[in-house]
């Protein structure tokens, strides 16, 4: 009961990548970069399982952002036609690649990096990728003229990807969806679609990230508009409820989500984010234990994931370790309480 993971990724070493930083340029090339991405996933792996966390990642280490990484693999994707775009309905601007020809996938993506972790670690492992819906929000589209159309053909590739990954022995493949809770009309329409398109016949856990977005000014701004509650989970959750997939990923810790809403997704395992990414203040076993105690109000314990809100990327490094200590520990205090 009341098993811990994390949404995804952890800041990377400084001597792989400028840290605190979201697509941070590789301070390594060549062989050395190889190299250097085997040895940040090992000390990723180790800082988890140092901290207490029961089902582990890769950090995503290997991967300067948590969609490109994936889609650098891609056929149809043109990485020198870069433009900048609206994302998240222009919460920001990125300059992002540019869709000109039929998606394809050139080879296994993130196979080899799977492997590593699977190879290292005697814990479940849990592995993301980017979900179909966020994707075609964060590149331009110079062929496929129709979003759902284009996230389909995107859900189609991911499934070849998790099922090689599930066949690797990845225990749990989480599909990271942001602009769930931004394009709420869409999640209902096609979202859920794409997404069981995605993880169609994976014989593992399957699980779907949602949050308000990292800790950087434009969603730290976006969400200081949003109120003083924070209710678009409640036009999606039903259908998340009624899907296929088997967790869902919500930030909780100093969100304006009422917590009540999670009781919106009964049937579901519910990974409770009890950590934020957004501040460097550690959290207390305390804090995290209330929290998790607040879910268990309306999600039987046995259903809970303790977990982070969202991804640490931008964070330091050592203050990233200490919060999932906290986690951990907050999580054994919620046990003894609950039972």
């Amino acid at each position: 009961m009341l098993e811990t993971t994390i949404a995804g990724s952890l800041p990377k070493p400084s001597w792989l990548a400028e840290p605190r930083v979201l697509w941070a340029p590789w301070r390594l090339d060549g062989e050395m970069l190889a190299e250097g991405k085997r040895d940040a996933t090992l000390l990723a792996l180790k800082v988890q399982e140092d901290a207490g966390i029961d089902i582990v990642s890769d950090g995503e280490q290997s991967r300067q952002h948590f969609v490109h990484g994936f889609v650098e693999g891609i056929e149809g994707i043109d990485f020198d036609k870069r433009v900048r775009i609206g994302i998240r309905n222009n919460r920001y601007e990125a300059m992002v690649p540019t869709v000109t020809g039929e998606l394809r996938r050139k080879r296994s993506i993130h196979g080899a990096e799977a492997l590593i972790a699977r190879t290292r670690t005697s814990r479940r492992l849990k592995f993301t990728l980017p979900g179909p819906m966020t994707i075609v929000d964060t590149v331009a589209d110079a062929h496929y003229g129709d979003r759902r159309a284009m996230a389909m053909a995107f859900a189609e590739l991911l499934n070849e990807e998790a099922r090689e990954l599930a066949a690797i022995g990845v225990d749990v493949i989480q599909f990271d969806e942001p602009a769930f809770n931004v394009y709420l009309d869409e999640v209902v329409e096609w979202g859920v679609d794409t997404l069981h398109r995605a993880a169609e016949g994976l014989g593992c856990t399957t699980a779907v990230h949602i949050c308000y977005g990292y800790g950087i000014p434009a969603n730290i701004e976006w969400k200081g508009s949003l109120g003083s509650e924070w209710r678009q989970y409640e036009a999606i959750f039903p259908a998340l409820a009624a899907s296929r997939i088997d967790q869902v990923s919500v930030e909780c810790i100093n969100s304006r989500v009422p917590i009540e809403l999670l009781g919106l997704l009964a049937g579901k395992d519910v990974l409770v984010g009890a950590i934020d990414v957004a501040s460097d203040k550690i959290e207390t076993a305390d804090e995290v234990a209330a929290v998790i105690e607040r879910a268990a109000r309306h999600v039987a314990p046995r259903h809970l994931f303790p977990c982070t809100n969202c991804g640490m990327a931008p964070l330091d490094r050592t203050l990233a370790a200490q919060k999932l200590a906290s986690l951990a520990a907050g999580a054994a205090l919620a046990r003894k309480r609950l039972g």
